[in-house]
């Protein structure tokens, strides 16, 4: 299915949405003809950065750019042609770069895929979108396509990067293994002039790249994006921050194969020169940190997670901190927090006195961190705790929240540095048009970011992008009334307040927005690392609880060891309880749960919102079990599944 609107197949030319003037004006470009401008004035600047033997190896712009056309003259030694599509799963590395653009400059499309799908999932994508080569990080992700290549007909080609070829190379029909440092030698004899060529015919209105949504429900869908998209989403991000330049920093560490990676690591600096260090494979296990205190980014983007980590840490750092040294803290923390509440765009207020010496103290915990030359802390793809945004407000690190999907490229609104409100999402994207839905509250929105459509999906795709082009998002919403006067209304600061297919329908017929009723509940018990609201089709509300737990670090899966605010809980209320079985049994646990569900549920707005009765799980979701996505939404349904009983019992 195709037309002016949207398309199914990758391989349409879709006109560019231009608008008359301002952002939405923007000339449109192609993602290789950006790459090239890029070349052109940073070219023997540092572009990459990856730890290597303990050293940090550089890249050019000129090197990058070179061993990505190397990768694609050797897809074009393979018969890959315009629109055939190359698959990539592993961490973040030069080499995915490489294979990500080289697919593109070759007239392809590049498809991420989670590093941590299972063999049939990785099957799914591959088969899906009919990918000529795959990229695999080291053996393992080698040995997941070793068992599924037979059953993809289209596939030529392994390449595997980040570690030596194994002594025992799978043999597969049909299907060449290269290690990439060979892969990018194999085209070495294709004409510069067959390249260029692949090159000039690419149109800014075709696809250039997949993203497969994590899906929390069914199979993934192949959101198809398109070099506008790209090319017009990072320079209109990029336009609501002050200048970035090559001297500016930025740590690739979260998944490629989501938009908001492909966003700020790939996209974004070829406008600004800024250079991209690839963190550790082991990130968001642990050794984060000691790459941001290495490469103190200009911009960091965590998802929730990610900032729930670094304050859990920091209330351990205070609870140890005693005497002078915490009254000066103490004082410096108000100081920035009646700042960052003061300075809020349109509060009309200025910053308190002395805040200039506080300022100084908190820097000291900003380097700590290496965070003290960002100049804007994001969060993103799933809801976050009020109390989180608060405490890096008062440290004088305010997180900056945006709201978007793959389906827009990224972002649709975000907070700025210089107009921002704690708690919502931020203003729309200068050059975007949105309104919400009178009926259903849902946010709709449209621009030269809203994607082609999902890849053979025709039905998806009519259901989500409709004839006037507006994105239906799914998410009910509400705008402020701060709008932006160079933005059409609303364009005020948006709050998520549910998801439409999310929401819980009673017994009794009443709409709940469980997502609201968590969030209450999650203020109320800091002790708490998530819950789900229980009730579609019951007689009345209920609530899954999940303690904050430790993590086993091989494995990467919860235990049932208390952690955190949970064990200095256990020891707040008298309890000995230091694991979440003995917690089940507790009566103060009992105590502390029923005193937080009554102060919940006094925030809500109905007593159709009220929670009857909680039930506290073994252990927290996780992504392995299936219960939270890679970007940590909550799968419902399945979380649901995993934990029938411990549900019926409450009924």
């Amino acid at each position: 299915m195709s037309g002016t609107i949207f398309t199914t197949t990758p391989d349409v030319e879709l006109p560019i949405r231009l608008g008359e003037s301002g952002q939405s004006a923007l000339p449109a470009t192609t993602v290789m003809a950006k790459f090239d401008n890029a070349c052109a004035k940073f070219g023997d600047l540092p572009a990459l950065r990856q730890k290597l033997s303990g050293e940090w190896k550089v890249w050019t712009w000129n090197e990058y750019r070179a061993s990505a056309d190397a990768f694609a003259k050797g897809l074009m030694t393979l018969g890959f042609q315009q629109h055939d599509a190359v698959n990539i799963i592993g961490f973040n590395a030069p080499a995915w770069f490489f294979a990500n653009m080289g697919a593109i400059a070759a007239g392809g499309v590049a498809a991420g895929i989670y590093t941590t799908n299972l063999p049939e999932a990785c099957h799914y994508v591959s088969d899906h979108s009919r990918a000529k080569v795959v990229v695999v990080e080291g053996a393992k992700q080698l040995a997941k396509y070793a068992g599924i290549a037979a059953r993809l007909p289209n596939l030529k080609a392994i390449v595997m990067y980040g570690e030596p070829m194994p002594a025992n190379v799978p043999v597969i029909k049909g299907v060449a293994v290269h290690h990439i440092d060979d892969f990018l030698k194999l085209g070495s004899d294709v004409p510069d002039k067959d390249l260029l060529a692949r090159k000039e015919i690419q149109k800014p209105g075709h696809c250039c790249t997949l993203i497969y949504t994590s899906g929390t429900t069914g199979n993934p869908k192949a959101v198809m994006i398109s070099h506008d998209n790209l090319c017009w989403t990072s320079a209109t991000m990029l336009s609501t921050l002050q200048a970035l330049g090559p001297n500016d920093s930025l740590i690739s560490y979260l998944p490629l194969s989501h938009i908001a990676a492909q966003m700020l690591d790939l996209h974004c600096p070829m406008d600004s020169g800024s250079q991209v260090w690839f963190a550790q494979p082991d990130a968001l296990r642990g050794s984060l940190g000691e790459t941001l205190g290495e490469v103190r980014p200009a911009v960091f983007f965590g998802v929730p997670r990610v900032w729930e980590k670094i304050y859990e840490k920091m209330q351990q750092v205070a609870k140890s901190t005693k005497g002078l040294k915490k009254t000066i803290a103490t004082w410096a923390k108000a100081k920035a927090s009646s700042k960052n509440n003061s300075l809020q765009f349109n509060s009309g207020k200025s910053k308190p006195m002395m805040y200039f010496l506080a300022r100084k103290i908190l820097g000291a915990i900003h380097k700590k961190l290496g965070l003290d030359r960002c100049i804007a802390c994001y969060t993103g793809a799933a809801p976050i705790e009020r109390k989180v945004l608060d405490y890096f407000a008062s440290i004088d690190l305010p997180i900056l929240e945006l709201f978007g999907q793959s389906e827009c490229t990224g972002p649709h609104t975000v907070n700025t540095p210089t107009a921002w409100k704690i708690g919502t999402c931020g203003r729309p994207l200068p050059g975007t048009e949105s309104k919400i839905d009178p009926d259903t509250g849902e946010i709709c929105y449209r621009g030269r970011h809203i994607f082609m459509g999902y890849m053979y999906m025709d039905d998806k795709t009519k259901e989500t992008i409709d004839s006037e082009g507006w994105l239906h998002s799914g998410d009910v919403a509400a705008f402020d009334d701060d709008n932006d006067p160079n933005i059409p209304a609303p364009s005020g600061f948006m709050s998520i307040t549910g998801r439409i297919k999310e929401l819980i329908i009673t017994a009794g017929g009443e709409n709940i927005p469980p997502v609201m009723i968590e969030n209450e509940f999650k203020l109320a018990m800091p002790a708490l690392s998530n819950c789900m609201v229980i009730g579609d089709k019951r007689k009345y509300l209920t609530i899954c609880l999940c303690l904050l737990v430790d993590i086993d670090v091989d494995t990467g899966m919860p235990t049932e060891k208390l952690a955190g605010e949970a064990l200095e809980t256990s020891k707040k209320i008298g309890s000995a309880a230091t694991t979440t079985k003995e917690a089940q049994t507790c009566a103060k646990w009992a105590k502390y749960f029923d005193d937080g569900m009554e102060v919940a549920n006094n925030q809500t707005t109905s007593r159709a919102q009220r929670i009857t009765k909680w039930t506290l799980l073994d252990t927290d979701f996780t992504e392995p079990t299936g219960e939270l996505t890679p970007t940590l939404k909550l799968k419902r349904s399945v979380a649901a599944d995993n934990h029938s009983k411990a549900i019926e019992d409450m009924y």
